[in-house]
């Protein structure tokens, strides 16, 4: 049975994926090699569609390429223990709640902000005046 096979434009409209960035994951090792038909264009298999998959979806996680190539190679060895992966996951999930504690203070500051602000000109703007003035001055 003939394997089917992918150029890379149908690949990224598969996988909502610029071409431009599976060349990339390519040339960072993420993908392998694809094959190279008769005219010159990259072939790419099923197997390499879901890998491209897989990277996304981990991307789409926050994980950095490091991580990727780390969960990758996790992958590549199916009867291995997964404590390696169990640690990678707890330590970007730690990262994602760290971002979402930041974003809440962000979030509470914007809000002070907004309670601040009574209409009028620009020249009197509370909101200005307070994104104008020092920490200091503004917890006074």
């Amino acid at each position: 049975m003939i394997e089917k096979s992918f150029t890379v434009g149908h690949l990224a409209r598969q996988t909502n994926t610029k071409a431009v960035t599976i060349r990339y994951y390519e040339q960072m090792g993420l993908l392998p090699s694809a094959s190279r038909n008769s005219s010159g264009y990259r072939q790419y298999t099923a197997a390499d569609r879901d890998r491209l998959l897989f990277i996304r979806r981990t991307r789409a996680l926050g994980f950095s390429l490091d991580d990727v190539r780390q969960l990758l190679g996790f992958s590549d060895h199916r009867q291995a223990s997964c404590a390696s992966v169990d640690a990678k996951v707890a330590n970007q999930l730690e990262q994602v709640r760290s971002r979402i504690r930041d974003l809440q203070g962000l979030e509470q500051e914007l809000e002070r902000l907004m309670s601040c602000c009574g209409g009028g000109v620009i020249d009197e703007c509370r909101i200005i005046e307070s994104l104008s003035s020092s920490p200091e001055r503004n917890a006074t």
